[in-house]
């Protein structure tokens, strides 16, 4: 069987262009995005993960505090991340989005294994070690300063901290970084021991220091960007990462049989809340990095749809 190296219902294809043009049609892409919403709510719900009472207690509880410590009202946010994804006419730019992030993020595990009896806290162990077991193949053997891009509410900055807390001799500091200071606002609350610095700004333009990290890492966050934006983001992790320091990515995985044959209804709802999956589907990550001066890129499908990508800088 010959391999495809995106699925046919991204980028230019028939297929393609087809549900884009059902996307663009008002009443069906409102139709899409509640339905797409119900999906994963449903998968939450049926396997345990109580969606709507996580919801209404996040809502009820004190978050505008811990808004108020993360948010940069200086920021001037990119026209990218104004636009509506997730189901949210928002974006992650809303009290909605950042009270259901957790929930989604338990059933996007789920939806990995859907045959398997797995828990979602068993699916989410899973999702996670799968992406540090690479990390511990082909990343850096010293990691002291991590930084966490796209952190979204802290589920993946607080396993990347207690992995490496768990495998090194020494402290370790993270970062988790966002662009939503309603996402930040419950990573912080989360953080109830302090362990990690949460950072309100853009990957692309972090502020960070010349050569201070050992590990940037982008866990499910370039399929949510248009390709220009993860070049930059690639520049700006080369820069900030000392030499022999690792950028490594986990995400959707072109090449994935699972992703190439997710049934209509799906990749039509999945595309409708993921305004920029052509750019992502038929883009050229490993080339992009080699282009942005990473050497020694190692790619590893990670999981059943998910691909991690490390690449390092060159230390000379």
């Amino acid at each position: 069987m010959t391999l495809k190296l995106k699925p046919d219902w991204a980028g230019e294809d028939w297929l393609s262009k087809l549900v884009n043009l059902l996307i663009q049609t008002k009443p069906i892409y409102a139709v899409m995005k509640r339905q797409a919403r119900q999906v994963l709510i449903k998968t939450a719900e049926k396997n345990g993960v109580p969606w709507r009472q996580n919801y209404q207690a996040l809502a009820a509880s004190h978050t505008q505090e811990f808004f108020d410590r993360t948010n940069n009202p200086n920021l001037v946010y990119p026209d990218y991340y104004q636009v509506p994804f997730h189901a949210y006419e928002q974006g992650n730019l809303c009290w909605p989005a950042a009270f259901e992030a957790e929930s989604a993020t338990y059933a996007m595990a789920l939806r990995v294994w859907p045959q398997e009896d797995l828990t979602w806290e068993l699916a989410q162990e899973r999702l996670r070690s799968s992406f540090h077991q690479v990390l511990a193949d082909h990343g850096p053997a010293q990691v002291t300063d991590i930084l966490d891009v796209g952190c979204s509410v802290g589920i993946s900055s607080f396993a990347l901290h207690h992995y490496y807390q768990s495998t090194q001799a020494h402290a370790v500091h993270t970062t988790g970084l966002d662009l939503s200071p309603y996402m930040l606002a419950i990573a912080h609350k989360r953080d109830v021991n302090q362990e990690i610095n949460w950072h309100h700004g853009k990957a692309e333009e972090t502020g960070l220091p010349d050569a201070a990290l050992d590990l940037v890492t982008l866990q499910f966050v370039i399929h949510e960007l248009p390709r220009e934006i993860t070049q930059q983001i690639f520049a700006e992790a080369l820069r900030i990462l000392r030499p022999g320091g690792c950028l490594a990515l986990i995400d959707n995985d072109p090449k994935s049989p699972v992703i190439q044959n997710l049934p209509p209804a799906l990749f039509t709802l999945m595309k409708s809340t993921e305004p920029w999956s052509d750019d992502y589907y038929t883009f050229d990550v490993e080339s992009a990095l080699e282009a942005a001066g990473f050497k020694q890129t190692v790619t590893t499908a990670s999981d059943p749809r998910h691909r991690t990508i490390i690449s390092t800088k060159p230390k000379r």
